[in-house]
């Protein structure tokens, strides 16, 4: 079987916890190269439907079970969002909603590894090499624009999403953005790319 080609897979995805710029980086990205950009947290919808889940149905799970359980459930959703969005999408910059590279259930996580490992290009954003600093950039990031702080019924979703082994498994490469506008973020991508 031979390995599909650039352009029967997305150029591009990028990863990483909440608050990385993964959506703002992408649009950079894809305007700069006329790709087309997919963010899979605004299209995921109707993947997930097609699994029988939608966000609405991840609401009544938090609002039964608790956010932490309710995640866990979800990950069969997810993981196929993610593989129908990366068979949909050749060609294109595609960012990943932090969830849709954590996984707790190993059978899941090898489904996105799988749909992954196709693509040329998977790369981990993240605010700096050091631990510390990242997760604080991340929460101050999160906090101001999305009102949360991520810490959710004990949980610190940030901190695990930062930590979590499978994301570092299906990222080809990690780049450190502390100091860099998305602009010089993407310029600097686009030479080494």
């Amino acid at each position: 079987m031979s390995r599909p080609t650039p352009t029967e897979t997305p150029w591009m995805v990028l990863i990483g916890p909440a608050g990385t710029g993964k959506s703002t980086l992408g649009q950079e990205i894809a305007a700069r190269t006329q790709r087309p950009f997919v963010d899979l947290d605004a299209v995921a919808d109707g993947y997930y439907a097609e699994v029988g889940w939608s966000i609405a149905t991840l609401r009544e799970r938090i609002a039964a079970v608790g956010r932490l359980a309710a995640e866990s459930e979800w990950e069969p959703a997810r993981a196929h969002a993610v593989a129908r969005a990366v068979a949909d999408n050749p060609g294109a910059v595609i960012a990943l909603g932090a969830g849709h590279t954590s996984y707790t259930d190993d059978q899941q996580l090898a489904t996105v590894r799988t749909a992954l490992s196709c693509c040329p290009d998977v790369i981990r954003l993240l605010p700096s090499p050091n631990r510390g600093t990242s997760l604080n950039v991340l929460r101050q990031r999160c906090t101001v624009s999305k009102g949360r702080s991520w810490i959710i019924d004990g949980h610190d979703f940030l901190a695990y999403w930062l930590d979590d082994h499978g994301i570092q498994l299906v990222a080809k490469r990690t780049i450190y953005t502390l100091d860099e506008t998305p602009a010089q973020t993407a310029a600097r991508l686009l030479r080494d790319t």
